[in-house]
C-alpha cells in the first residue's frame, strides 16, 4: 500500500510547508476547489475566508467543460486548457500543490486526479480539509489571491480511465464501483439525471464511508477491508464512477490508499443515462464472495 503522505497532506506539515515557502524553501501552491451540487459557486465563501496564499479553482469551468449530455454533466477539460489554468493557479513543474475543501475533499479530488492524470504526481489532498485546517487554531485570510505565473507541463494518461463500454466489461468481470449515495444508486431518488439507477453490475460505494467523522480519509486498513467485504479483488479490473466524475476521484483515491490501482470513468453515471441504448439497474446488488 502507498504511503498516506503521497497522497494527503495534514494541517499541520501543510503549515510548516509554507512556513519554509515563506523563507525561500521550497514552492507550495494551495487550491481552494470548494464546489457541491447544490452550491456550485465556491468563490463567495473564498473570498470571506481561505488558507493564506490559496487561488480559488473553478470546478465547473476549469476543471470541467460543457459539452454533448452524452458525455456528461463533467466532461475533462482538454489537457492543453488545464495546463493553461494550472499556470494561472501559479503551478510549476517542481512545486508541491496542495488541494482542499470544506467537504472533505470529495470536491478537491477532482483536481486530485485531474493534476494526476496530467503526470503532476506532486500534489497532495489537505486531509479533513477546511475544517482540519481550522481545528489546527490556524487563521483565515480573505479576498482574492493572483499566483505569479508558473511553467507546469502536462499531458493525459498518467492515471487509467475506461470509457462506457470498459465500464460494462469491468461490471462483468472484475468490481465497478458506484460513488454516489446509495438512494441514488438503488434508483430511489435522482435529483439530476434523466433516469434513476445504476450501471448494470456495478456495486454501492458510497463516498462518505471513506471518511472518518472529522472528514479525514480513514485508516488504508479499514479502507482495504471495506473494499474487500464489497468484493473488490486485485486480480480483477477494478473501476470507479459516480454522478459526473467528481465525486469518483473521491473513490479514486481511497482505492489507492488501500493499495488498489483503479480506472476511473470520468462521464460516469451522468453520461450513461444520456445514452439512452444503455440498460439502468435499480436495487441493491451485492458480489458473492468465495465461500459463500
Amino acid at each position: 500500500m502507498p504511503d498516506r503522505s503521497d497522497l494527503l497532506i495534514t494541517a499541520d506539515d501543510l503549515a510548516q510547508r509554507l512556513t519554509t515557502a515563506a523563507n525561500g524553501g521550497s514552492p507550495v501552491r494551495v487550491l481552494d476547489v470548494r464546489w457541491r451540487l447544490d452550491r456550485p459557486d465556491g468563490r463567495p465563501d473564498y473570498l470571506q475566508g481561505h488558507i493564506p496564499s490559496a487561488v480559488y479553482v473553478d470546478l465547473d469551468r476549469q476543471l470541467a467543460q460543457k459539452g454533448d449530455p452524452r458525455q456528461g454533466r463533467h466532461p475533462l477539460p482538454p489537457v492543453e486548457r488545464l495546463q493553461a489554468d494550472a499556470r494561472a493557479w501559479g503551478v510549476s513543474d517542481g512545486d508541491l500543490v496542495v488541494v482542499y475543501d470544506d467537504l472533505a475533499n470529495m470536491s478537491a479530488a477532482r483536481a486530485w486526479w485531474l493534476l494526476r492524470y496530467g503526470g503532476f504526481a506532486n500534489v497532495r489532498m489537505l486531509d479533513g480539509g477546511l475544517a482540519a485546517w481550522r481545528a489546527s487554531g490556524r487563521a483565515l485570510e480573505s479576498g482574492e489571491v493572483e499566483a505569479a505565473p508558473g511553467d507546469v507541463h502536462l499531458v493525459y494518461g498518467a492515471l487509467p480511465v475506461v470509457s462506457a463500454d470498459e465500464a460494462a466489461a469491468v461490471a462483468r468481470d472484475g468490481s465497478l464501483l458506484d460513488a454516489r449515495a446509495g438512494e441514488r444508486y438503488r434508483g430511489e431518488t435522482e435529483p439530476i439525471d434523466p433516469r434513476a439507477g445504476h450501471i448494470p453490475g456495478a456495486l454501492s460505494s458510497p463516498t462518505t464511508e471513506n471518511v472518518d467523522a472529522s472528514g479525514r480519509f480513514r485508516a488504508a486498513d479499514e479502507l482495504r477491508a471495506r473494499f474487500v467485504e464489497l468484493g473488490v479483488d486485485d486480480g480483477a479490473p477494478i473501476a470507479t464512477y459516480c454522478g459526473s466524475g467528481v465525486t469518483a476521484a473521491h473513490n479514486a483515491a481511497a482505492l489507492m490508499l488501500a493499495g488498489f490501482e483503479p480506472a476511473l470513468y470520468p462521464g460516469s453515471y451522468s453520461a450513461w443515462s444520456q445514452q439512452f441504448e444503455r440498460p439502468v439497474a435499480v436495487g441493491e446488488e451485492r458480489r458473492i464472495l468465495p465461500g459463500e
